[in-house]
């Protein structure tokens, strides 16, 4: 390691260590070291810390013995002169500025200045870690880059962001040079922030690069099975797994240098626009540790280079910025040209297969008028027909298809779409309508990325956009006819009347034991995907994670296993699970990668179970929240009498049939009740017990089994009398 950047980063490391001791000191004597610490509905405690060491931080009074791990880590400053080859001791005092940083962080939680303040986010919660950690686990994702400090100006700092969100990677941005940050450039110049857009302000200062690495540490034990404490498996899973990369904008400090020194010991490099001293050689990097002096034209390709990330990108034929960082993107009714639907004008989306010969391929055409057409401020109705045709297509790939137009669109910069089938609403923005965006290229959008996405099964691509009443309240009503037509179709589908489940091991790039089998009755535990998802995902791309599994031989009907399934997950889970049964949570249940929608936990007193939902973060009657459940039960774990899935298997007739079914559920959360509703309501009705969902008990009836019983037994909750479900 360059002797400059050896020296630094032990000074940087060194300063730290006397700033986050008074902090700590003051803290300790103010608060006393029973006050709580930990960053808001997150599991792992505090990640850096708990994946290298294994130790728990919960209070003040756990603190003091890291800050002695640290200091134990950090070598003394080496003379001027000194040179060494060696990383090591540079590495340390990188992994022990992390240790104490994230003590920091902590801090600010209960004594200030609050880490989530204006554009600033603080630690990533669980809901986020699923909803993005799926995101790297299907390669939505390539990587992140933790960007600190700030460009020349807000222009610049734009064009770079904007180039990395095109390549699809997340912006973490952190520390400030020049008396501003990256952050704050943007959003004066109106740039939206936060999560939905992938440019996540964690902080001002540079100690809140903190939250990029704890959520790479998290990943590791959430989805990749690292154990706490076992530092090599969390290091060895992000440098071969999450592809991330420093870019430092600015001046490079002693501080900036520690913090370059801990991320390179996940195998991230740094990129810098500043000369300062390089390190060429490969060792823990996959390729250069640190290269500086790059151009800012030059900078966001020379960082995907060095940290040997491999992007694709579908070229759009359009005059915006197009990827899915811009899905997150808001349009207020101010910043609006024209919109659809949202019960303002009728609008629809409608994929419909033909034949070779009566699809034009490219063929784009807007019936009705154009943007150019309405004044600023109007909406027209919308109807979006796509014709698609392919050798391998067929009609049970239609509704795939097109659940894929929101995200298409949406990924368009200046647009802004949700919902699909007729209950669309879409908004083109001033900004677009100004750059020359038209109508005629949501066309373009669909037809350039159904082919580019989907090439096995889509050879030709016609859209066909109607903005007038006449034409689309025609189609409107043929595209409702399909719509029934397909949802019986697919109702109609059971387990029994299924020869063939499908795998979906796609979260083995986090969870490398974990095998989701997805039946017609029982989706993906991540919610996204059913079994004609993975029917249409197999065709598409035939050696992927989603194949085949004829059942075979029947083992336990009642508890849904099969030989074949068994031989599958076996040979598929690195010979680490010999069976699993669909139906029970009881006995061998599914394995749970970490990006479940829901965990159903087993309570004993009640005869019962509880479900609660990733968005919840009170403490449920089992005794943990849903981070402490999802520490035990993710990372392609198997925990009788635990078990995660997707929402909708609540209401299916297999869920956990062989453990009593639907009438088991004794409490969820208030908002997980009312958001499905309707479908608890009608599972109730089928099951005859139309009073049932009134029976299962929430937050407001109590948070401990012993607070939820008597309100069981006062509604005669069915569970009650039900057999034992432990034997």
């Amino acid at each position: 390691m360059s002797k400059i950047i050896l020296s630094a980063a032990i000074k940087g490391a060194h300063a730290i260590h006397e700033r986050v001791t008074a902090r700590l000191d003051e803290a300790l004597e103010k608060y006393g070291e029973n006050q709580e610490v930990g960053f808001p509905n997150t599991a792992y405690y505090l990640p850096i810390i708990y994946g290298m060491t294994g130790m728990k931080v919960e209070k003040l009074g756990d603190c003091p013995p890291v800050m002695k791990v640290a200091a134990e880590l950090t070598p003394p400053v080496p003379p001027e002169h000194l040179w060494t080859p060696y990383l090591g001791p540079g590495l340390d005092a990188g992994m022990a500025t992390l240790f104490m940083e994230e003590i920091e962080e902590a801090i600010k939680y209960v004594d200030g200045p609050p880490p989530v303040d204006g554009i600033w986010l603080g630690a990533a919660d669980d809901v986020i870690m699923r909803e993005r950690g799926v995101e790297f686990v299907d390669g939505t994702a390539p990587g992140f880059c933790a960007l600190i400090g700030s460009a020349p100006d807000p222009q610049t700092a734009e064009k770079i962001v904007k180039e990395l969100q095109e390549k699809n990677l997340y912006v973490w941005t952190s520390g400030h040079y020049n008396g501003t940050t990256v952050a704050e450039q943007l959003d004066s110049i109106g740039v939206q922030l936060g999560w939905e857009t992938r440019i996540v302000p964690y902080g001002i200062e540079i100690g809140s690069a903190v939250y990029s690495l704890g959520f790479a540490a998290r990943a590791a034990m959430s989805f990749g099975g690292a154990q706490p404490g076992d530092f090599r498996k969390v290091l060895l899973y992000n440098k071969n797994r999450i592809f991330a990369f420093v870019l430092t904008l600015g001046e490079v400090t002693d501080e900036w240098y520690a913090n370059a020194a801990g991320a390179i010991n996940y195998g991230f490099p740094t990129i810098a626009d500043t000369p300062i001293p390089e390190i060429l050689p490969t060792g823990i990097c996959t390729y250069e540790h640190v290269v500086s002096n790059i151009p800012h034209d030059q900078i966001v390709q020379k960082a995907v280079e060095v940290r040997g990330l491999k992007i694709q990108v579908t070229k759009v034929p359009i005059p915006m910025a197009y990827g899915p960082a811009f899905e997150g993107e808001r349009i207020r009714k101010e910043d609006m040209y024209v919109q659809f639907g949202g019960n303002i004008t009728p609008a629809f989306e409608f994929v419909e297969m033909k034949e070779m010969d009566e699809v034009e391929d490219g063929k784009i055409e807007v019936v009705g008028p154009e943007i150019d057409d309405v004044e600023a401020g109007g909406a027209l109705p919308l109807g979006i027909v796509v014709h698609v045709a392919g050798r391998k297509m067929q009609e049970d790939f239609e509704s795939i298809l097109e659940r894929q137009v929101h995200h298409l669109i949406n990924g368009a910069e200046g647009v802004w779409h949700m919902g699909q089938r007729d209950i669309v609403w879409t908004r083109i923005s001033n900004k677009a309508k100004d750059k020359g965006f038209k109508i005629r290229d949501y066309g373009e959008i669909i037809h350039a990325k159904l082919l580019g996405d989907f090439p096995a099964i889509v050879d030709k691509v016609e859209v066909t956009i109607y903005t007038n009443e006449k034409d689309v309240a025609e189609w409107e009503e043929r595209a409702k006819t399909k719509y029934a037509f397909r949802d019986e179709r697919t109702a109609g589908m059971t387990d029994e009347t299924t020869d063939i489940f499908y795998s979906c091991t796609l979260c083995q790039s986090f969870a490398p034991t974990h095998v989701c089998v997805v039946t017609p009755e029982r989706l993906g535990l991540c919610g996204a995907y059913n079994w004609l998802d993975c029917k249409a995902a197999y065709e598409i791309d035939p050696t992927g994670p989603n194949q085949p599994i004829p059942k075979g031989e029947s083992i336990d009907e009642a508890k849904g296993q099969w030989k074949n399934v068994n031989e599958f997950v076996w040979n598929n889970s690195g010979k680490n699970l010999e069976r699993f049964n669909a139906y029970t949570m009881m006995e061998d249940p599914m394995t749970s990668c970490g990006c479940f929608e829901c965990i159903v936990a087993f309570l004993p007193l009640c005869n019962g179970v509880m479900i609660v939902n990733r968005e919840h973060s009170g403490v449920t009657p089992c005794g943990m929240s849903f981070s402490s459940l999802a520490g035990s039960v993710g990372g392609g774990n198997v925990t009788p009498g635990f078990v995660g899935i997707g929402k909708v298997y609540i209401t299916s007739k297999k869920f956990i049939s062989a453990d009593g079914g639907f009438h088991r559920i004794v409490w969820m959360p208030k908002e997980l009740k009312e958001t499905l509703k309707e479908q608890l309501q009608k599972r109730a009705e089928e099951l005859g017990t139309p009073d049932f969902v009134d029976k299962i008990a929430d937050e407001e009836v109590g948070v401990t089994e012993e607070e939820i019983l008597p309100f069981l037994e006062e509604r005669g909750h069915p569970a009650l009398t039900m057999e034992q479900m432990l034997t």
